[in-house]
């Protein structure tokens, strides 16, 4: 199935590992020429120079901190220069620690809002005017299923991305007479390095905690960083078009509400 992306430009924050770097390598992979962006210089080149070899493109490389506000800026203008345009724009990062609502000072609080609710809004108001002279766009913004089902200990992740999905779907509406389409992707448990660091080697009763992921998910098994950026894809082709202002689980069936 042709996706119809060859030529499209797209700026992928969070590319070094995980979902990110997933999302880089399937478009880039699609024909789409990419802006992988990412703290660590040096996993970043690692995994440019990975796409690089696996698709035969030539990636941007932008090291940039999101949770900074003139970073934001400079990762879009950057992305623009090199790539001569801005079609698509992946805000993904890592996420806030986790921990005890009460537990967490303004400091922590404030550095949760930069990373993952103020990173989407400047990363987007930069990159539309852009996709504007380009003639329409898609945004898609990674968050994660505990925005939509709260669990204890990830209360920064919930508060802020609740943030998120209310302004996409905002913007979404503003946005909509210009052809540029928003939506929200809420992955489930995805098997990243954050897994392990969430869940440990042990689970609840003693187990395995792989085990009891998979035992607890309805599909038997958690998702991989792939299944996600193969959504992406799709929400950025010609044949996701008439999608916007959606908020999409891939969770293998966890989620437990009928909307």
């Amino acid at each position: 199935m042709d996706l119809q992306l060859q030529g499209k430009c797209a700026i992928v924050n969070g590319a070094s590992s995980g979902i990110g770097f997933a999302i880089a390598r399937l478009l880039a992979g699609e024909g789409v020429r990419v802006a992988m962006a990412a703290r660590r210089i040096e996993r970043l080149l690692e995994k440019v120079d990975q796409v690089r070899r696996e698709t035969g493109t030539d990636p941007v490389a932008i090291q940039g901190d999101i949770r900074i506000a003139q970073d934001c800026d400079r990762i879009v203008g950057t992305a623009a220069q090199a790539l001569g345009r801005v079609d698509i724009l992946i805000n993904n990062d890592g996420a806030p620690p986790l921990g005890k609502l009460v537990d967490f000072d303004d400091t922590q609080w404030d550095k949760a809002v930069q990373q993952n609710l103020m990173s989407v809004v400047r990363l987007s108001r930069a990159a539309i005017g852009h996709m504007r002279q380009a003639g329409g766009g898609s945004i898609v913004n990674i968050a994660a299923l505990s925005a939509l089902q709260p669990k204890p200990g990830f209360g920064l992740s919930v508060a802020t991305w609740a943030g998120v999905l209310g302004y996409a779907k905002t913007l979404s509406l503003e946005v909509a007479q210009d052809a540029i389409t928003v939506n929200t992707i809420c992955p489930g448990v995805i098997e990243t390095p954050r897994v392990a660091k969430v869940f440990g080697n042990t689970g609840a009763s003693g187990g395995s905690a792989q085990d009891e992921l998979n035992a607890t998910t309805p599909l038997g098994r958690i998702g991989s960083p792939d299944e996600v950026a193969g959504l992406v894809a799709l929400l950025v082709s010609s044949y996701g078009a008439y999608i916007t202002g959606s908020v999409i689980s891939v969770d293998g069936g966890r989620r437990g509400s009928l909307l």
